[in-house]
């Protein structure tokens, strides 16, 4: 539910969020390599390692025994080479050796987070036994790797076995040690080589005045606390035309709601409603009317997802509720639904859509007037926009929507929000030659579904360049309805418009911790290549097992002869490329 016209709301006070557990992500220091040799404390214990780093620091720093300060000498060679392993064989003078030290570790243009060594993901997979992944780190630990980032999944292998990913610096020798130890403990080893450029000295990271400039938005689901309160209309406040407003009893009915939204806090479960006889009756109406028109009118990816709607309680004599509902995206799409009072701002709103978080109202429209409401109600939301939000493609055009919205300026969440209005709401799509509904204004309205595919309306392609200068009509049909190609279509234009839009970052919705990253500065932006080439890896292994069970099947072999071909094969491959020394490949990999 939105309101086009709503001016920006700036941050107020709420309820803090509920406690959570602490990420188990591991982020190294602002800068590892310099960290370590002032006496900070490494990742697990570990030094970062480079050869061309270390021997920088030879040649700029004073070599001294462990055991004296006060006595110099000169080493052989051999010695050299053995010390330039050692940071704590190394003492930095003063702070003005530090910043030359830092000035020339950047001037040899190493890439990596530290700015020293080498910098590689790598994905292995373990089985879920007591201490698998404690031995397989430890390898790590004996060949003195630095591992700057750690994330764990349920693997896609077996229900059983887990992918654990790792960015680790190192050099060429001690990344082939690793591998050779590390195939002995764990099931299958995928490795990914990448640059990640060090943020620049000049432009390090954005000023926070910058971020403090712009509209405040939330930054994690939590925060959506403090938006969903921020009701502008209806809740327990109706208009005189409202078909509600002279109904005692509706009124009341309507605070109830009002208080069990106001009361939620993200996270929790969505309270369960026992309807009346007469909201039940209202239901059934509007279900019988709409159900009738659907197989005529709506896109095939409604119908397709109102077939699976049964499971979580779509019945002629059932309203659903929002929680079984919401149990029911997530596991489909990853949306979840939230109770609200009434209309937020469109601000308020197309945030929650960035964290696919859908605010959704739990009170039914008044039974005097089934076929119409002044507002949007339960009934809009559980025929209009659910279905939807339960196909992949439909999802991320929503989500995407509000990614766009956030830190954006009121001029452009005007634009977006009538974006919204004729494509989410009121939007039209080709398909098999035909004009289809899939906008939740007409879905949730018999009349006007049934007056938008007529010969009476007017109907223009959807160009976000043109569409945000319509005029959104509330209480009557629209003057024209706007159609897309596709869903996909959509969202291209959808994200080349979002390049207009006139802000100093740009933001990504990290599923794992439920946040949204703001990409600042190249440090940030180079963590997610090194997280979309993980992610590569995964893509490129299983693009090259399919090609093999391909092969096999043309030339009549099996499908466990076809995956010893493959292993042997990309074994192999990883031999060729360690020997050749050349490590830009995205999907170089050793399996067990």
């Amino acid at each position: 539910m939105t309101d086009k016209s709503s001016k920006n709301n700036n941050h107020v006070n709420g309820h803090p969020p509920p406690e959570r557990v602490p990420s188990k992500t591991i982020e190294p220091p602002l800068n590892p390599g310099v960290a370590n040799i002032r006496g900070y404390p490494t990742i697990g214990g570990l030094e970062p390692q480079s050869s061309r780093g270390a021997a920088y620091m030879r040649n700029t720093a004073r070599i001294v025994k462990r055991d004296s300060h006060d006595e110099k000498r000169d080493f052989g060679k051999g010695e050299k080479f053995k010390l330039k392993r050692r940071c704590n064989s190394i003492v930095i003078e003063d702070d003005d050796d530090i910043r030359n030290l830092e000035e020339n570790v950047r001037n040899l243009r190493i890439s990596s987070p530290s700015g020293l060594g080498k910098t590689t993901s790598m994905i292995f997979t373990l089985r879920n036994t007591v201490g698998c992944l404690v031995n397989a780190l430890k390898v790590f630990e004996e060949n003195n790797i630095n591992i700057v980032h750690i994330e764990s999944r349920k693997s896609d292998r077996a229900p059983e076995m887990f992918d654990i990913y790792v960015e680790l610096e190192t050099d060429n020798i001690r990344l082939q040690e690793l591998i050779r130890r590390l195939k002995k403990q764990v099931a299958s080893i995928t490795l990914n080589d990448f640059l990640l450029p060090q943020s620049p000295v000049t432009t390090a990271s954005m000023p926070k005045d910058i971020l403090a400039s712009s509209p405040w938005f939330p930054k994690t689901v939590y925060e959506l606390d403090h938006n969903a309160n921020r009701v502008l209309m209806y809740g327990t406040e109706l208009d005189a035309d409202h078909p509600g407003f002279k109904d005692k009893n509706y009124r009341q009915r309507r605070e109830c709601f009002t208080q069990l939204a106001l009361n939620y806090r993200q996270g929790q479960p969505i309270p369960r409603i026992e309807y009346t006889e007469e909201e039940r009756r209202t239901w059934a109406t509007v279900f019988r009317e709409l159900t009738a028109l659907y197989p005529t009118h709506a896109c095939r990816e409604y119908l397709r997802n109102w077939k699976l709607l049964e499971e979580c309680g779509y019945r002629e004599d059932n309203i659903p509720q929002l929680q079984d509902v919401s149990e029911f995206l997530k596991g489909r799409t990853g949306f979840t639904l939230r109770p609200v009072a009434g209309y937020l701002s469109s601000r308020d709103f197309l945030a929650g859509l960035a964290f696919r978080v859908f605010h959704c109202t739990q009170y039914i429209r008044h039974g005097s007037a089934p076929l119409y409401t002044p507002e949007p109600d339960c009934i809009h939301e559980l025929f209009g926009h659910v279905p939807l939000f339960a196909d992949p493609s439909f999802a991320q055009f929503s989500q995407e929507m509000g990614l766009c919205s956030l830190g954006a300026s009121d001029d452009e969440i005007a634009k977006l929000a009538t974006c919204y209005f004729f494509s989410v709401e009121f939007g039209l799509c080709k398909q098999d030659g035909e004009l289809r509904v899939f906008g939740a204004g007409l879905l949730s309205s018999v009349s006007e579904l049934q007056h938008a595919l007529t010969d009476k309306s007017v109907k223009k392609p959807f160009d976000p360049l043109t569409t945000c200068e319509q005029e959104c009509l509330i209480t009557t049909f629209q003057d024209v309805y706007f159609y897309t190609e596709s869903f996909e279509d959509a969202k291209e234009q959808m994200r080349s418009f979002a390049s207009t839009i006139k802000r100093p970052f740009a933001v990504r919705f990290n599923p794992y911790t439920q946040s949204v990253d703001v990409l600042d500065n190249t440090r940030n932006i180079g963590y997610l290549v090194s997280e979309v080439k993980g992610e590569l890896c995964i893509v490129s292994d299983a693009l090259r097992r399919v090609q093999q069970i391909e092969k096999a099947r043309m030339r009549g072999k099996g499908i466990d002869k076809a995956m010893e071909m493959s292993i042997d094969e990309h074994v192999e491959n990883g031999e060729q490329s360690d020997e050749s020394d050349t490590h830009t490949g995205y999907a170089n990999g050793v399996h067990k």
